[in-house]
């Protein structure tokens, strides 16, 4: 689950989109990283320069799906939304709507390393609740993540875990496109065990990461 708080104009309008779709269609959006430059107008293909700035996006983003909004006296918005399906972006249309949309192919959870995830799984659950507990002793949140809660309602489905693991650990966004471009759960699992132990080695060490976990667990993005 991951909330956000909707106040620039355009994304209001996608949120505005979303709520009128009929009931029954999926309330989504895709989510994609800036790989350089700053959010801007973008041309129609990943990596493109925009006359304003010069920006190219990450090629493997994911859905998030709307499951609560709240609509302040305003006009913003306050959203609750759940990670869904992997994509791969093709191509990026800033001319059609006030946000930006996009062509993508959807990416599969290829099978057939489910004994290896299976084994993975307890051992990055272990690991993830150490960090998590450092997190808290250090002091390392805000208000607005309640790691003792994450803690108590942690998954143990391997592939479940492993996107919410790269969803809520504080993460560089090259360490975080690393586990969404992981092929399988085994995979991503793997990079997940081995980067948990070094940032829980760092919080043992220096007692401190470099930004708040909230600010990392959101899009790029003006809002």
């Amino acid at each position: 689950m991951l909330p956000l708080h909707i106040f620039e104009e355009r994304y209001r309008e996608l949120v505005r989109h979303l709520v009128s779709l009929p009931d029954g269609t999926p309330r989504e959006f895709g989510v994609v990283a800036i790989r350089r430059g700053w959010e801007a107008p973008l041309s129609t293909a990943p990596g493109a320069t925009a006359p304003t700035a010069d920006v190219s996006l990450h090629d493997v983003g994911c859905t998030a799906e709307l499951r609560q909004v709240t609509e302040l006296p305003d006009g913003r918005y306050d959203i609750v939304t759940v990670g869904r399906r992997r994509f791969r972006l093709n191509a990026v249309d800033s001319d059609s709507q006030p946000y930006l949309t996009g062509e993508v192919d959807w990416l599969p959870e290829p099978g057939g390393q489910e004994d290896l995830a299976d084994l993975l799984a307890p051992r990055v659950l272990s690991v993830f609740r150490r960090y998590l507990r450092l997190m808290r002793a250090n002091g390392d949140t805000d208000d607005t993540v309640d790691l003792a809660e994450v803690s108590e309602q942690l998954p143990e489905d391997p592939t479940v875990l492993s996107h919410l693991i790269a969803a809520t650990a504080a993460l560089t966004v090259e360490d975080r496109q690393r586990l969404l471009a992981a092929d399988d759960t085994a995979t991503r699992l793997r990079h997940e065990l081995r980067l948990l132990n070094r940032e829980a080695a760092l919080l043992g060490r220096i007692r401190a990461v470099p930004v708040p976990l909230a600010e990392l667990a959101v899009p790029i993005s003006a809002n």
